[in-house]
């Protein structure tokens, strides 16, 4: 892809976007009774993020919504060795709404917390390998 810095900064937003919901995910962990719930909201905001960056680099247009198996598809069909994992990541798509609001009866447990973080980082970490150093935030 040509030079772009528009471009650029805008996939750098987005990924610094979901490195912080990464951090904030991991940080509502270590709370002395963790706060599982905000973690695993962080983390499908995290792989959200990540997927929308990569979509921005490849100027596709970007819809409103929380629908990780939707970005994904479209994140796939640009690069399909990303398929198998972002399926993967689809499970998350739950985690945007589900315990946000009065109601769920049990939150999700540290083990459930701590497999939502690493599936969002592991999106987060494929996404930026395969995009060039200008679009990464580091």
């Amino acid at each position: 892809m040509p030079d772009d810095p528009i471009r650029a900064a805008d996939t750098r937003g987005w990924l610094a976007k979901a490195d912080r919901d990464l951090k904030a995910a991991a940080h509502e962990l270590t709370a002395v009774s963790p706060f599982t719930a905000d973690a695993v909201f962080h983390a499908q905001q995290a792989a959200e993020k990540a997927m929308k960056g990569f979509l921005a680099w490849h100027d596709m247009p970007l819809r409103k919504t929380h629908d990780l198996a939707e970005i994904g598809q479209q994140c796939a069909g640009i690069d399909s060795s990303l398929e198998s994992l972002l399926m993967r990541a689809a499970s998350l798509t739950q985690y945007a709404w589900k315990f946000r609001y009065p109601g769920e009866s049990q939150e999700p447990s540290v083990e459930e917390a701590e497999q939502a973080i690493a599936l969002a980082r592991e999106v987060y970490q494929a996404i930026v390998l395969r995009l060039p150093p200008e679009a990464d935030v580091a």
